[in-house]
């Protein structure tokens, strides 16, 4: 059967992506449903028995904080509700991520780098990029969906939950895929358009977040909270996911139809005219550096600065969410730490620290965007030495991260003094939130170390913050040897305000991180650029 005139080259395009990107695609297929089955297995260890679960609904139930955090609290008193209640926020915003980010990459991205139009010269269909595109976006949410519902089942949870669970996850992926074609069309930046997807992306969970915690009407304008309303493992029903199906096709026609309204590699919205002459600042690396990276330093400080503010919340109420619970508790208190609560707090750190790295890595990959982009030699070519350059760039990482950390201990620290801790939690859970940049510090040296030597090779960087994720959040419950759990930076950083404080251990940390970013510049001066 022979395709319309604008899908021609549909499938040869859908192969070139796959081919292209195969090891991310690979990562994101596997990754998220690994994140979100693993904590659903730590979840079903956490409460082995019926009276386990009753006292953490019970607690989980009157908990705004919890709730604006978590999700909805549905049939908490069973396994497969108490799952959903902890993992099905967090891996739904995850895929709408994925979806976000390789929409964009195979849509704007092409067009900003001039891929597409060299596309667009043989004979290929006007529609036929964007609908491989979405091809590859919707298999791959297919494919998560599939292996967490699969997941769930062989974890014991009932089968008509695990498929509606699994199911949720597909149509919201598919929901932001179609959001971000669709925003792809009005900016011509590719960050712009993934800024704009995030900003939905934040908005639904805030507006999630004020349904949960009133009567549940503004969860309906959520596109989260629109695919949770199918209330999987709590009397499940199909139809708010057909609309989630209409919303996305909604979507992906407005698309079509604005793609039909532009040129190649324009948007709909023209980019504002700068100004006549350059602020000095910008004819500085470092100044350069931060001006490009600014918005993603704010968006991490703003994202872990929420987050805390949840941790913080729940913290006054650690104990009644506990309760008798000697596999939690013994969980929350391995730091040794005889105030349960600060156990906790150490945790929350943790997890903190973890999602704030992410900014770390992001930060030191631009270097590598630079450079694929072709923005990076016309810089290089006037008298900035490439240590200059990249040094501009790692001032904004390394500073960038202690930043991130700061809003990160400022959020939990605020709202545990709010609820009861006193004025003095706030500098307390910032300077212990703080002890964990020369761990942020040491996976900017990695990245660094890639992109100096093995420049292709940077997305590892990635796959090592997984793997700290993985340790630090599940290594306990996996029962993970110890010499697996010592190959992460984070365990090495001392568990304020749980653990004693020390010295040496970060001190090290940040001798190996220098160590590895000078190896990484020096391995950057030696080889070719692009």
């Amino acid at each position: 059967m022979t395709p319309p005139p604008e899908l021609t080259g549909t499938a040869t395009l859908t192969r070139l992506i796959l081919r292209r990107d195969r090891v991310r695609v690979l990562l994101w297929i596997v990754a998220v449903p690994l994140l979100v089955l693993l904590t659903a297995a730590s979840v079903k260890g956490l409460y082995p028995t019926q009276h386990d679960l009753d006292v953490a609904a019970r607690a989980s139930a009157g908990n705004a904080a919890a709730i604006a955090f978590n999700g909805p609290p549905l049939a908490l008193d069973t396994l497969g509700g108490e799952v959903a209640f902890q993992v099905g926020t967090l891996g739904l915003v995850l895929v709408a991520l994925m979806s976000t980010f390789m929409t964009g990459r195979q849509t704007r991205a092409e067009e900003e780098t001039g891929r597409a139009e060299l596309i667009r010269s043989l004979p290929v269909g006007r529609h036929a990029d964007t609908t491989a595109a979405l091809l590859v976006v919707a298999a791959m949410n297919v494919a998560v969906g599939t292996l967490v519902a699969l997941g769930l089942v062989a974890l014991g949870l009932p089968a008509t939950g695990s498929f509606v669970f699994g199911l949720s996850y597909v149509l919201l992926g598919l929901l932001f895929a179609g959001i971000t074609t669709a925003l792809a069309q009005v900016s011509e930046n590719t960050r712009v358009v993934h800024g704009s997807a995030g900003a939905v992306l934040g908005a639904g969970f805030v507006l999630r977040a004020v349904g949960d915690i009133g009567d549940g009407t503004a969860s309906w304008f959520s596109p989260i909270g629109l695919v949770q309303k199918a209330r999987p493992f709590a009397g499940e029903r199909l139809w708010p996911l057909l609309v989630a199906a209409v919303c996305a096709a909604g979507a992906v026609a407005v698309a079509r139809a604005l793609t039909n309204r532009r040129d190649l590699g324009a948007g709909l919205v023209p980019p504002r005219p700068g100004p006549p002459r350059a602020a000095p600042r910008l004819g500085r690396p470092f100044g350069l550096a931060l001006r490009l990276q600014r918005g993603g330093l704010v968006g991490w400080s703003c994202g872990v600065f929420l987050t805390g503010l949840a941790y913080g919340w729940v913290a006054a109420d650690v104990e009644d969410f506990v309760g008798d619970n000697e596999t939690m508790q013994d969980m929350i208190a391995r730091y040794g730490a005889a105030d349960l609560t600060d156990s906790y707090l150490a945790q929350s750190l943790l997890v903190l620290a973890l999602i704030g790295s992410g900014f770390a890595v992001q930060s030191a990959l631009r270097m590598r965007g630079e450079e694929s982009a072709l923005r990076a030699e016309p810089l290089l070519a006037t008298p900035v030495s490439r240590a200059r350059w990249a040094v501009g760039h790692l001032t904004v990482s390394l500073v960038g991260s202690v930043a991130v950390l700061a809003a990160a201990g400022l959020g939990t620290g605020f709202a545990y003094a709010t609820t009861g801790g006193g004025p003095a939690q706030v500098p307390r859970l910032v300077g212990a939130a703080l002890t964990y940049a020369p761990a942020l510090w040491l996976l900017t040296g990695v990245t660094t170390l890639l992109f100096g030597l093995l420049p292709r090779a940077t997305a590892a960087a990635w796959a090592l913050l997984a793997a700290c994720f993985v340790i630090g959040l599940l290594g306990e419950v996996l029962g993970l040897p110890r010499w697996v759990t010592e190959a992460s930076p984070f365990e090495h950083v001392p568990a304020l305000p749980a653990a004693d404080p020390g010295a040496a251990a970060p001190v090290l940390l940040t001798a190996v991180a220098a160590v590895l970013t000078a190896a990484g510049l020096a391995g950057l001066r030696r080889r070719d650029m692009g």
